[in-house]
């Protein structure tokens, strides 16, 4: 008569085998994935050619003593200022027309090219052509704009309460 079976032995995969199937898994997502793994492998060459990873590395390396330094400089007083002014900034911004905004940084940047013209010239108008150019059509359309500008500046003040320091 036959033994009765006592111990069941599992015949599964071996190690070597199941790192194979893991391989040809890497191999066949890659092969399928090729051109954006290319990429990758350019932008970190890129990278390391900007000596970027070495900052990174050296970076995440000290991450403790950096994090320290930037708590320490968001809590000055002066980076609680910068935040909040930045913020209004923001705010200011918004409030702006795209088209007025442009009028007047185009009319900035021609008034800023003819002042370095001027200035690279040397040479100092005198009263009567000062006196001359305030009857030229864009003089008088800044200063216009100039009264127009502090006129509505002043509103704005009046209309926020003042802080005592």
């Amino acid at each position: 008569m036959a033994k009765a079976i006592r111990q069941i032995k599992k015949e599964g995969r071996t190690r070597e085998e199941e790192q194979a199937e893991a391989v040809a898994g890497i191999v066949r997502e890659l092969a399928d994935n090729s051109e954006a793994i290319l990429t990758m492998i350019s932008i970190v060459k890129n990278l390391h050619e900007m000596g970027a990873l070495d900052t990174l590395s050296a970076l995440i390396e000290k991450r403790n003593d950096v994090g320290v330094i930037a708590i320490q400089q968001i809590n000055k007083p002066e980076m609680h200022k910068t935040i909040k002014n930045g913020i209004n900034a923001f705010n200011f911004l918004g409030t702006i027309h795209p088209d007025q905004l442009k009028t007047m940084l185009s009319g900035m940047s021609k008034g800023l090219e003819r002042a370095a013209d001027s200035a690279e010239k040397e040479e100092t108008p005198s009263l009567w052509q000062l006196g001359k150019s305030m009857r030229t059509p864009e003089t008088r359309a800044t200063m216009a704009m100039m009264m127009e500008f502090l006129q509505g500046m002043g509103e704005g003040i009046n209309e926020v309460p003042r802080h005592n320091k």
